[in-house]
């Protein structure tokens, strides 16, 4: 008979993140994920001091995945301009399908999910604004103009899910988030 796999850390932040998605922060639990994933808590127990440890890993993962990421993969591009449409492209796309996001906005009451949220809004804001700096936008207004794109990200997000057939096709929303960017 074949033994069963071993899970890994991984797995379990893997497992996490589907059930933040699914039903927010609180589905991060021990017993709910040991149960989806066929293992016994002892397993979880083997990788994590605690539940805490787990949400820390899920905050780091989802940084990571979401932002860290996917600025590494636009730094490719050579053309600032391609940059911000290919960025928006892929939020936007993500804006309409993720969940992790508005879970963890749900949630900003919990310490480490504030802080990693404060770290990320303001990673993608200097970010964007960079873009925009090498643009030829001046400094101040390209801070000023990131931080709007950036939120209106966040409005799409939550629009999706409230009125997903007022969205208009990515195509159009990023051409129009760029028409007032640029």
């Amino acid at each position: 008979m074949k033994s069963p796999r071993r899970l890994s850390a991984d797995d379990w932040v893997a497992a996490a993140i589907v059930a933040l998605g699914e039903n927010g922060l609180a589905a991060v639990a021990v017993e709910p994920l040991a149960k989806r994933l066929g293992a016994t808590k002892g397993s979880f127990y083997w990788h994590f001091k605690d539940r805490a440890a787990l949400v820390e890993a899920v905050l780091a993962h989802w940084e990571r995945e979401g932002t860290d990421a996917v600025i590494a993969s636009l730094e490719q591009l050579a053309d600032p301009a391609e940059r911000l449409r290919a960025l928006f492209t892929d939020v936007i796309d993500y804006a309409t399908e993720g969940r992790e996001e508005l879970a963890l906005l749900a949630a900003i009451d919990q310490p480490p999910v504030a802080a990693t949220m404060r770290r990320v809004a303001a990673r993608r804001i200097e970010y964007v604004a960079g873009q925009l700096r090498l643009l030829g936008v001046p400094a101040a207004q390209a801070d000023t103009r990131a931080a709007v794109a950036v939120g209106i990200y966040h409005g799409i997000n939550q629009l999706a899910r409230m009125s997903p057939e007022s969205l208009p096709p990515t195509g159009e929303l990023v051409d129009s988030i760029l028409e007032r960017l640029s």
